[in-house]
């Protein structure tokens, strides 16, 4: 059960904005300090005691009003209250004496910085003199000393907490939308990686059926049963980056690039090095192998692919080749585009080119981190 005393001024409360102007003018009630010593005859003369109270509960409202909406006029409205508090105490005495702490809750309020101890200690100062000059005792200057400095301590103690904690708040909810947007760009590559490659090994296998259907009806039976297979494979695939998977890794990939390469036409020359690089480093990689061979896959009209992985001095190198028609350079699309960002993220690098023998070239540097145990 919420109860009224756990919810008020509630920092982690919806909405809930901190001190404001309405919740310091309370403190103008000071004031009723020398509003008694008029009413009974210690302040004269009256025609001055008067406007001089009234001059100093408005100065402090102002002060106060201007400290939340604009502090460029707060600041002179405060330099005003403290000349109507200090000359009225020092004219006066007796209970004025109270208006400098009045005076120190305002200081507390509208001074910001590192200048707020000086400003409170000059009131602080202010304060023994005054005290001093009107009689009082050791007890009550100390009082009046220790009463100054911490009322306008204790305000701005509270309100530079407050703005504290809507900074934070601010920054927490910024990394949640920014979590929120590379997850959905992490969901955005899986996708694109998965589905991409899957469909295109589908399509292929979809024109084989097609080509087969009506000169080979076990060898079509055989390619639809095929098509049934990765389907499926996707569809585990997909769930599998709904929460959170990141790649099936290099050994599965370079079988499923084989495969794919072979179904479209394409012959395939595999060279890997006995390499065992670190599981997310393996994961990359085989992301990298999916990209490369769905590209050659739907784009390059090869007849021959090759794909080597080697260790070379401390990195790991690995190149996708293919032997398709020479192309004008043309941009990255989704899918390299992802890669290149996730390659970089984890300190690699990633290259694409179109030799001058023709085809296209794409190559990946990761730093070799070796399997622990290695």
């Amino acid at each position: 059960m919420t109860t009224e005393r756990g919810t008020w001024l509630d920092p982690l409360r919806e909405g809930e904005r901190g001190p404001d102007a309405k919740g310091m003018y309370m403190w103008v009630a000071v004031t009723a300090a020398p509003v008694w010593d008029i009413a009974h005859g210690r302040s004269h003369p009256l025609w001055l005691a008067w406007p001089a109270a009234l001059a100093a509960a408005g100065l402090y409202v102002a002060t106060t009003h201007f400290a939340f909406a604009d502090r460029r006029r707060a600041l002179p409205a405060l330099g005003l209250l403290a000349a109507v508090v200090l000359a009225s105490a020092a004219g006066f005495e007796g209970n004025w004496l109270y208006l400098i702490m009045m005076l120190a809750v305002a200081t507390g309020i509208t001074v910001r910085g590192k200048i707020l101890p000086v400003v409170l200690l000059a009131e602080c100062a202010a304060a023994l003199a005054v005290a001093v000059a009107a009689g009082a005792s050791l007890t009550g200057v100390l009082s009046m000393i220790w009463g100054t400095f911490t009322a306008g301590l204790i305000p701005a103690i509270i309100i530079r907490l407050w703005e504290a904690i809507n900074e934070l708040k601010a920054t927490r909810e910024e990394l949640a939308r920014a979590a929120v947007s590379e997850e959905r760009l992490r969901f955005s590559r899986d996708l694109h990686d998965l589905l991409g490659h899957t469909l295109s090994v589908m399509v292929v296998k979809a024109e084989a059926v097609r080509r087969l259907a009506r000169v080979d009806a076990d060898e079509a039976a055989g390619q639809a049963a095929d098509i049934e297979r990765i389907g499926r494979q996707a569809l585990t695939e997909v769930r599998a980056a709904v929460t959170g998977y990141r790649g099936r890794g290099l050994t599965a990939e370079l079988d499923s690039a084989r495969a794919a390469l072979a179904d479209a036409g394409v012959e395939a020359a595999v060279r890997v090095s006995s390499v065992r690089p670190a599981p997310e480093t393996d994961a990359l990689l085989g992301w990298a192998v999916r990209e490369g061979v769905t590209n050659v896959v739907r784009h390059s009209r090869a007849a021959a692919c090759a794909i080597v992985l080697r260790d070379d001095g401390g990195h790991l190198v690995l190149e996708i080749r293919d032997d398709g028609p020479s192309a004008k350079p043309y941009g990255e699309g989704n899918g390299l585009t992802g890669l290149r960002e996730r390659v970089e993220a984890a300190g690699g690098a990633l290259e694409t080119m179109a030799p001058p023998g023709g085809g296209f070239l794409l190559r990946v540097t990761m730093p070799y981190a070796k399997e622990d145990g290695e």
